[in-house]
C-alpha cells in the first residue's frame, strides 16, 4: 500500500477543530451522513464504514484518518447538528435504516461501525437489534460505563453553572489533548532542548486556547447537557442489549481516560460479548482517534479484522504494511536484531554459497521449508532481513492460536502476535497454503511446527518432521521453487532448564498445559508419532550472554516440470526426504562453520562496531 504519513497530536486536533468548525454552522437541518471529499479511490469491493461520532456530534472524530481509511472504506461519518435534539431511540432507528438499505444494496458486503464514546453505545445498539446483518464494531472508549463516571454525578450541579461553562469546555479540551507528558517526551526524544521543548508546549497551550470558543460553538450549555443526558439514557439502553450482540466486535480502551473508567469497562465488555478482541492503550487518554501516533488502519491490520466478504479470506484480503508500517514492526524488534547480529548466508545456482541472499529466488512462488528455533527465536531477524535486503514479504504458515479471541490464562498478550498478522502470517491449512502458492507468494513453512518451536531438553537443532511429505505435492502442482535453509544460534542465546517434560509432573502446571491446548486447538490431531505432540506451554529458559544467530538457505530445489515424476508417491517422498536433509545439511555446515567467526560473541562485535561506522556490516567466517 501507498504510505500515508498521519499527523502528529497537536496537529489532528487543529484538523479536527477546523473541520468541526464548519460543521458546526447552524443549518436547521435533522442528523445526516457526509462522505469526506479527503478519502478518495479506495480498493475495489471495499467495505461501508459507518463513523458513530461522540458527544461532540460533529462526525469530524476521525478526520486525520481518513485518508488512510479511505483507501480501504467507503467511509460515512454521522453529523448531529448543535442544535439538534433527535433522542437516541432515535438515532438508533436513523442507523438501522442505513444499515438495512446498504445491507440490501450489497448484501455480502460487510459493514463496519466505528463508535466513539457516546457513538460505542449506539453501534452495540444497533448491533444488537439487527444480529442477522454482516456488521462488525470497532468501539473506542466506549459510554457504557457512564454510570460509573465522576462527571455523571455532577450533571446536576453543572445545570446550575453559568451560561459560558467555562469549566466544562476547559475539561473537555483537555480530555481531547490528552497527557501533555507525551507530548514533553516526545519532544525530548527528538532531541529539543528543555528549552525549547518548554517553547513548544507554551506554543500547544496557546493553540489550545484559541479552541474553546470552536468548543463553545459546538456543545453550548443546552447542548452539553442534552449530550450528557442522552449519554445515560444511551448507556442504559446498550447495557441492558449486550448479550443480543453477535457481531464481531473490536474494543479499543484507553488507560488515562479521565471521563470513563474505560480499561475497566472494556475488560467487561470482552467478557460479555460473544465475538470480541481487545486493545489496550495504556497512555492514552478519551479521545483515541486524535491521539499521537495512534494509527486505527495498522491497528485493524495487526488484529486481522478487515474483510470484505461474508469470511475473512487471509490472502485476498491481506492488506501489505505500508513502509511507515513495516519501520514500526523493524524497530520493534532492532534491539533484538542488535544483539544477536543475524548472518545471512544463501546459495547459488552453481552450489557456491554466499553472504546475502544473493541466491534466493525473485519471482514467486517460493516455499521456504527451514527447522524451528526455540520459541521462533529466528522469525523477526528472518522476516525483516527479506524485506531489508530483497524487499521480498515471507508469508509465515502460523499455528491458529495467533488468531483465535485470547483467553484468560494464556502466557502471551494478543497484542504481542499484531506485528505477525501484520507481516502476512496465516493459520496452517491446506487452503491458505493452496491460494498463497496460487497468488505466486514466498512461504514460510515450519514442518516441524510448535512441537520444534517448544521442544525439550537436549532437543536442539533436532527436526520433528511428519511422516506424510505433505507440503511437496502442493509446491509441484505450482510449479513453485522449494528452498531448504537451517538456522543455529538459539543454544549461543539460552538454554531450556524446565521443560514439558518437567512441567507434567507438577499438577498445577499439568492443568493450566490441558487448559491452554484444549483452548487454543490442536495442529495435526490426526498424525501420528512426535509431530502430533504439540501442547501449548511456556518452557523455561536461562538466558546466556548472547553469541550469533546464522540462517544459512540451501540451492533452491526446481520443481516446474516436474508434475508427471512427482504423481508418484515414492518419488514424491523421496524429495520430502531430500529436502529433509538438506535442512540438517544447512545447520550441520553452520554449526561447524560458526567456531572460525572471530565475531560470534557480542562483545567481540560491539569493539568492531565502537571502531567502525555504526551502519556497517560485521563480518563473519568466510563461506
Amino acid at each position: 500500500m501507498e504510505d500515508v504519513v498521519l499527523e502528529s497530536g497537536p496537529d489532528r486536533l487543529r484538523r479536527f477543530f477546523d473541520q468541526a468548525k464548519d460543521l458546526a454552522r447552524p443549518d436547521g437541518g435533522p442528523p445526516r451522513w457526509f462522505s469526506p471529499l479527503e478519502c478518495g479511490s479506495r480498493l475495489e469491493k471495499s467495505p461501508l464504514l459507518l463513523y458513530l461520532p461522540g458527544i461532540d456530534g460533529t462526525g469530524a472524530g476521525l478526520t486525520s484518518h481518513h485518508k488512510k481509511l479511505g483507501k480501504i472504506f467507503d467511509i460515512w461519518c454521522l453529523h448531529i447538528p448543535v442544535m439538534d435534539r433527535t433522542s437516541f431511540r432515535d438515532l438508533v432507528k436513523m442507523v438501522e435504516r442505513t444499515i438495512i438499505s446498504e445491507n440490501y444494496r450489497s448484501p455480502n458486503r460487510p459493514i463496519y461501525l466505528v463508535g466513539e464514546s457516546l457513538g460505542g453505545c449506539l453501534a452495540l445498539a444497533v448491533a444488537a437489534r439487527n444480529p442477522d446483518i454482516d456488521l462488525l464494531l470497532i468501539l473506542a472508549n466506549p459510554a457504557t460505563s457512564f454510570d460509573k463516571s465522576q462527571i455523571e454525578a455532577l450533571s446536576p450541579f453543572l445545570e446550575l453553572m453559568p451560561e459560558q461553562l467555562p469549566l466544562s469546555y476547559t475539561f473537555t479540551l483537555s480530555l481531547m489533548a490528552g497527557d501533555p507528558s507525551k507530548t514533553f517526551k516526545a519532544s525530548t526524544e527528538n532531541g529539543l532542548t528543555p528549552q525549547l521543548t518548554v517553547g513548544e508546549l507554551s506554543k500547544d497551550l496557546m493553540t489550545m486556547s484559541s479552541y474553546l470558543s470552536v468548543l463553545a460553538d459546538i456543545l453550548p450549555k443546552e447542548t452539553f447537557l442534552w449530550k450528557l443526558q442522552m449519554l445515560k439514557s444511551a448507556s442504559a439502553y446498550a447495557n441492558s442489549r449486550i448479550h443480543a450482540v453477535k457481531a464481531e466486535t473490536l474494543l479499543l480502551t484507553s488507560g488515562k481516560d479521565w471521563f470513563l473508567p474505560s480499561q475497566a469497562e472494556g475488560a467487561r465488555l470482552h467478557d460479555a460479548l460473544q465475538r470480541s478482541q481487545i486493545r489496550k492503550f495504556d497512555d492514552c487518554g478519551h479521545y483515541l482517534f486524535l491521539e499521537d501516533d495512534f494509527d486505527l488502519v495498522t491497528i485493524i491490520k495487526g488484529v486481522g479484522f478487515y474483510r470484505r466478504g461474508k469470511c475473512l479470506d487471509y490472502i485476498s484480503d491481506y492488506l501489505p504494511p505500508t513502509p511507515a508500517e513495516y519501520r514500526k514492526v523493524y524497530e520493534s524488534s532492532r534491539l533484538f536484531d542488535e544483539i544477536i547480529g543475524p548472518v545471512m548466508l544463501s546459495t547459488l545456482e552453481d552450489g557456491k554459497i554466499v553472504r546475502g541472499l544473493d541466491g534466493i529466488p525473485s519471482e514467486g512462488p517460493v516455499l521456504y521449508v527451514g527447522c524451528h528455533m526455540l520459541l521462533g527465536l529466528e522469525l523477526y531477524p528472518l522476516v525483516t532481513g527479506f524485506m531489508n535486503k530483497r524487499n521480498i514479504l515471507l508469508r509465515g504458515i502460523a499455528h491458529p492460536m495467533l488468531f483465535d479471541k485470547y483467553k484468560k490464562g494464556q502466557t502471551l498478550e494478543p497484542k504481542y502476535f499484531d506485528n505477525y498478522r501484520t507481516m502476512g502470517a496465516v493459520p496452517v491449512s491446506g487452503t491458505n497454503l493452496f491460494k498463497l502458492l496460487s497468488s505466486k507468494s514466498h512461504v514460510l513453512l515450519y514442518p516441524g511446527g510448535m512441537r520444534e518451536a517448544l521442544h525439550r531438553k537436549g532437543e536442539k537443532y533436532k527436526l520433528f518432521w511428519p511422516e506424510q511429505s505433505e507440503f511437496v505435492r502442493m509446491a509441484v502442482k505450482f510449479g513453485a521453487k522449494i528452498v531448504p535453509f537451517g538456522t543455529v544460534g538459539e543454544d549461543d542465546i539460552g538454554e531450556v532448564f524446565y521443560d514439558y517434560d518437567d512441567q507434567m509432573k507438577i499438577p498445577y502446571f499439568r492443568n493450566w498445559i490441558q487448559q491452554l491446548t484444549e483452548g487454543n486447538g490442536k495442529v495435526r490431531s490426526n498424525a501420528t508419532g512426535e509431530v502430533a505432540h504439540q501442547d501449548v506451554h511456556l518452557p523455561w529458559i536461562l538466558p546466556k550472554v548472547p553469541g550469533r544467530l546464522y540462517f544459512c538457505f540451501g540451492k533452491p530445489i526446481e520443481t516446474a516440470g516436474r508434475k508427471q515424476e512427482l504423481k508418484d508417491r515414492e518419488k514424491c517422498h523421496e524429495l520430502y526426504l531430500q529436502i529433509k536433509s538438506e535442512v540438517e545439511s544447512c545447520m550441520a555446515y553452520l554449526r561447524e562453520k560458526r567456531e572460525s567467526d572471530p565475531y560470534r560473541s557480542i562483545f567481540s562485535r560491539l569493539m568492531y562496531q565502537a571502531t567502525h561506522n555504526s551502519a556497517s556490516e560485521i563480518p563473519t567466517f568466510e563461506p
